[in-house]
């Protein structure tokens, strides 16, 4: 993605001075920052806090986390005490507990006087992996979107180069489609509470393409209006049988998506994919602090961030919900579309 110009990944490793580098996407829109760190500790953080966000990215950061944290004890407890750790900073997601587990059994499969060096070589790997993963949503996902002319595409949260590594998942197709000239202009639905939806807008404004914010509940009407002819969503957890898990509110804009008739696509690498994942709801739903539905925060007559509490409200904030297969046309993955039934033929 670039930035002013110039091109970044939300992450990436400085192995001569073994640093980890990152987007503080929690400043974003406001401030594009940078940041270092050679402790684990801070990355844990950065997961917990949303510095970075977005389950691929999130499962990355976990992993290289993981490298920072094995620098002075690469033992196997010491392996899995911190992959234990790390795995608990954002329970829903299931690529932090896939890249960490990843990682942390093919760093046991070597002996101790190469296991430093063998851990950023295959964090690297993920990495890169990560980036062609992506790519290839937006390769099949792109051209659906030209296969169908879809023009007006309807988004939830931020599913773009930000929530990976670069190209993003919902929004890969999209860069895709439209720098293969494909007329597309997209509702970026703001996303409460914590309007992950200016992301979206951030990106589509560096890239270029036509966009509109609207509020979450804006979507329904759109939809009535035949102003949408397409909803992509990214995931958080994808169950072997199709249900996805995603962003607080997907549920909704898949239901208004099938009373309109409109197609409801979820793009997502494999990696998203759980097997142990059957059920709607048989997993850990992550509640989120009161604060980000109570506390505002934006910019103030000096351009400094600035919060107002209304901390004196009660408040619930749960992250995430479950959008059931049926409600579901297709799953874009780095692999092609699926139907939500074929992915345990695909990927069991």
């Amino acid at each position: 993605m670039r930035v002013a110009g110039q091109h970044y990944q939300t992450i990436w490793l400085d192995r001569e001075n073994s640093k980890v580098f990152f987007i503080d996407q929690a400043l974003l829109p406001f401030k594009f920052s940078i940041k270092s760190t050679n402790h684990h500790e801070d990355l844990i953080n950065a997961i917990k806090t949303m510095q970075v966000r977005g389950a691929p990215v999130i499962g990355i950061t976990g992993a290289l986390a993981l490298l920072l944290g094995m620098s002075v004890d690469s033992s196997d407890e010491n392996l899995n005490c911190l992959s234990q750790e790390i795995i608990k900073a954002r329970p829903t997601a299931v690529n932090l507990a896939w890249a960490v587990n990843s990682m942390n059994e093919e760093i046991q499969k070597i002996s101790q006087e190469r296991r430093l060096d063998f851990a950023w070589s295959y964090a690297e790997k993920l990495i890169q992996n990560d980036i062609q993963c992506n790519h290839q949503i937006g390769v099949h996902g792109g051209q659906l979107i030209i296969d169908n002319n879809y023009n007006n595409i309807l988004t939830h949260c931020n599913a773009g180069w930000l929530a990976t590594v670069d190209h993003g998942t919902a929004l890969s197709p999209i860069f895709e489609a439209f720098a293969n000239n494909q007329k597309i202009h997209v509702w970026v639905d703001e996303t409460r509470p914590r309007n992950q939806g200016l992301l979206t807008c951030w990106e589509l404004m560096n890239e270029k393409i036509p966009y509109t914010l609207i509020v979450d509940n804006a979507g329904g009407l759109l939809m009535m209006e035949k102003k949408v002819d397409v909803v992509i969503v990214g995931a958080d957890r994808i169950s072997i049988n199709g249900h996805v898990c995603n962003k607080i509110g997907t549920y909704l804009k898949a239901l208004a998506a099938k009373a309109n008739n409109i197609p409801f696509y979820v793009a997502a690498p494999s990696s998203t994919i759980d097997i142990n994942f059957k059920d709607q709801i048989n997993f850990d739903i992550e509640n989120r602090s009161t604060d980000e539905i109570l506390n505002i925060q934006g910019l103030d007559e000096n351009k400094k961030l600035s919060s107002i509490s209304l901390s004196k409200f009660n408040a619930h904030n749960p992250a995430f919900d479950v959008t059931p297969n049926h409600l579901i046309s297709g799953i874009i993955t780095e692999k092609g579309i699926f139907k939500p039934e074929d992915l345990k033929t695909i990927y069991a």
